[in-house]
């Protein structure tokens, strides 16, 4: 049976821009109090970058940083920049909390952004290159190749690259194509006539996605262990034999970013998941926002291409190397260097969790705290892979947002269903760049008898939660006869085993009956109709979680002025809301003391006297993404500890289902204190503190330093497996 529940149960949740006007009529203080969202967000890649030139960090790691800077902008681009100039485009005026029209917001933008990437490209040439070069990995320049690995480029261009280009020369005939975004291509200036007589003077090469982008020569031929060639150096000296007999006078690299938000019409969908569909293509070639170029490119053709893409100077960004660095990413993977890169480490587990453990009987002794990449994912696998296989199990429900093209836990779910067992999955399909692939899986749960819900229209399901329901004999349940008792795993990171490697996360395992129970309520909403119903514990968005938290703040805002004891920590991606902002600001002027670890955008201004002198804001940047939303309250001894799906925007308050659940257990608030907000407070070694004026400082010791991760992996990982 297959639901698709888009916008039926719309009528059940609050309008979000009505709850959010509500909450923006209140506001306070004036704009000079707020950060802008998008310059914090390019703040944040410049910390990225800081790892890039950290020499401490591993050279190909650093390589790697280097790359994720431009993933990181290729994104901002895409969505950010391109919601200012849609802003820009509609002609609205409204300044934001920060008191930026969006035509002051992208000037501002587009001056921080040419500057960081000028400095990225600096780091690279300057020094990461010829750091590489010293140890045998090189990128050889056309100018200086030698004569045999001209011979072997010139053979590998007519073997493997010429085949499949299509050069295009423009004219009447043959309009300017239509790009690809993030696409390689190659604007060429001829002279001279071709065989029918026609000499416009331009074409255009696109290059396929098909051929590699950075390509490795023979260490022979290369002259080094590690020799690499840019597929746009074996075009550029090969470029003329697509156009024989006319002459080249110049072949300049071009990418263009465009718009890639997806937009559906709530009043006119019918069936989601076809609309997604028939949207898909469509965000390669939305409106451009950016333009990169050579730094050789001429100005003619420059200004040929901005007028094509219909784009300004301001958005243009001419580069001294090639124009996509991410390409650069797959080096590290081709070197074979350990001593180049992070070590290698084996995930612990928790004690709970001896080998060999039956998850459920574990589960019934006590909560599982799981804290990765420091301890392995593969329990939240073989709690759902034990369901699969346990004739005692009934049902199983899960959110999905993202998981990947390849993923284990799918595959689960699919036997699950064909074994005959109840397999509900809430798959979100507007889960931004995973589109795809979670159309996919919604297909093939469907063709397996699997009910697929795409949750709510309007609102994306991006709350972490997996239910088994089994039905368990007296001497599991502790009392006469059977009955069913539910088990559930929360999180505060995706179903996505491989970046559960790379990205900090809390994950509780639990068959406490209240939690369950709203667990349960949750998977109700969210497939059914009906008002929203009291949970016992849990906060959810766009309900519950916006009014608790600013409640918690508020109550120890009043503790403080009542002479009591007070502490906030509070650990998350982003915090941009305005109305959580200022109540943080209140919590400050009444004495509060307030560590905020935030690793991307903070709207919040700290340490300005009479206003947020007590509030503290830090950033770690380090091996790990930093992932985890960890919330802590003194409580008046307490001890509220919750971690959650949801960071604090106004987008996950008002535009998200998403889930906040306290850790109950008191031996696991102090662990997660202990684990993962005190480490992130006395880290010297990889923080960055924000000042007044939004400026990130790197905090360095003159000792030895502490960094949070490495010393979270040398407690809770095992020995690095042998090489």
């Amino acid at each position: 049976m297959t639901v698709i529940n888009c916008r039926l149960n719309i009528l059940a949740i609050p309008d979000p821009m009505e709850m959010m006007n509500k909450a923006s009529s209140a506001r306070r203080f004036p704009p000079e109090h707020f950060l802008n969202r998008e310059l914090s967000l390019l703040a944040f890649n410049r910390r990225v970058l800081g790892q890039a030139a950290d020499e401490r960090v591993p050279l190909l790691e650093r390589l790697r940083f280097l790359c994720i800077v431009s993933s990181n902008l290729d994104e901002f681009f895409e969505i950010r920049v391109a919601g200012l100039k849609e802003q820009i485009k509609l002609g609205a005026v409204a300044p934001g909390s920060d008191g930026l029209t969006p035509h002051e917001a992208f000037r501002r933008v587009s001056a921080e952004a040419h500057d960081l990437i000028e400095e990225q490209y600096a780091l690279l040439n300057a020094a990461m290159l010829p750091a590489l070069d010293k140890q045998g990995i090189r990128f050889l320049k056309r100018s200086a190749w030698n004569e045999a690995q001209a011979g072997w480029i010139r053979d590998y261009f007519f073997r493997e690259v010429m085949p499949v280009l299509t050069p295009i020369g423009l004219d009447p005939a043959h309009p300017f194509p239509r790009v690809l975004n993030k696409s390689l291509n190659f604007a060429i200036e001829l002279e001279g006539k071709d065989a029918f007589g026609r000499s416009s003077g331009a074409a255009i090469v696109q290059a396929p996605r098909v051929l590699p982008r950075v390509i490795r020569l023979p260490e022979a031929v290369a002259g080094a262990p590690y020799g690499f060639v840019f597929l746009s150096s074996v075009l550029h000296a090969n470029v003329g034999e697509l156009f024989s007999g006319m002459n080249v006078l110049g072949c300049y690299q071009f990418r263009a970013t465009r718009n890639s938000d997806l937009w559906v019409d709530e009043e006119e969908i019918k069936n989601l998941r076809l609309a997604l569909q028939g949207e898909l293509p469509q965000r390669h070639f939305g409106d451009a926002v950016r333009l990169e170029v050579a730094d050789s490119c001429s100005e003619a053709m420059t200004d040929f291409l901005l007028q094509q893409f219909a784009l300004g100077h301001d958005d243009l960004y001419r580069v001294p190397g090639i124009v996509n660095l991410v390409r650069l990413m797959q080096v590290p993977d081709l070197v074979d260097r350990p001593d180049l890169k992070f070590p290698p480490f084996q995930a612990g587990l928790p004690k709970a969790l001896a080998k060999n453990y039956d998850v459920f009987a574990s589960l019934r002794k006590q909560d599982v705290l799981l804290h990765h990449p420091y301890q392995s994912f593969s329990p939240v696998v073989e709690f759902l892979d034990q369901a699969v296989d346990d004739p005692a199990v009934v049902a199983i429900k899960m959110t999905v947002y993202r998981t990947g093209t390849d993923s284990i836990l799918m595959e689960l779910l699919m036997r699950a269903a064909r074994q005959g067992k109840e397999v509900t999955v809430v798959v979100e399909l507007m889960a931004r760049f995973d589109e795809e692939a979670n159309i996919n899986w919604a297909s093939r749960l469907e063709e397996v008898g699997a009910h697929v819900v795409y949750g709510v229209f309007g609102f994306k399901t991006h709350a972490k939660m997996l239910m088994v329901v089994r039905r368990e004999e007296a001497d599991e349940v502790g009392k006469g006869g059977s009955a069913l008792r539910r088990y559930v795993h929360l999180g505060t990171g995706n179903y996505h085993p491989r970046t559960a490697r790379l990205y900090t996360d809390f994950g509780l395992l639990t068959c406490n009956e209240a939690l369950c129970a709203d667990v349960n309520e949750v998977f109700k909403q969210l497939t059914g109709l009906g008002k929203a119903s009291k949970l016992h514990h849990l906060l959810l968005a766009p309900f519950t979680l916006h009014d608790a938290l600013l409640a918690a703040i508020r109550a120890e805002a009043a503790n403080a002025r009542a002479g009591k004891r007070v502490r906030i920590i509070a650990k998350m991606n982003a915090l941009l809301d305005p109305e959580i902002i200022e109540a943080l600001y209140d919590a400050s002027q009444a004495g509060v003391t307030i560590d905020l670890i935030i690793r991307g955008a903070c709207a919040l201004r700290p340490g300005i006297d009479g206003l947020s002198e007590n509030i503290s804001v830090r950033s770690i940047v380090g091996r790990f993404l930093e992932h985890t939303r960890v919330f802590y309250f003194y409580a008046d001894g307490g001890m509220k500890m919750y971690l959650s799906s949801a960071d604090w925007m106004e987008r996950n308050f008002f535009r998200r289902i998403e889930l906040c659940f306290p850790v109950l257990e008191p031996k696991l608030k102090r662990r997660i204190l202990k684990e993962g907000l005190m480490p992130c407070l006395a880290d010297n070694a990889q923080a960055w503190e924000m000042d007044e004026d939004g400026r990130y400082r790197r905090k360095r010791s003159r000792k030895k330093g502490f960094s949070a991760q490495e010393a979270l992996l040398a407690e809770l990982s095992l020995a690095a497996p042998p090489t």
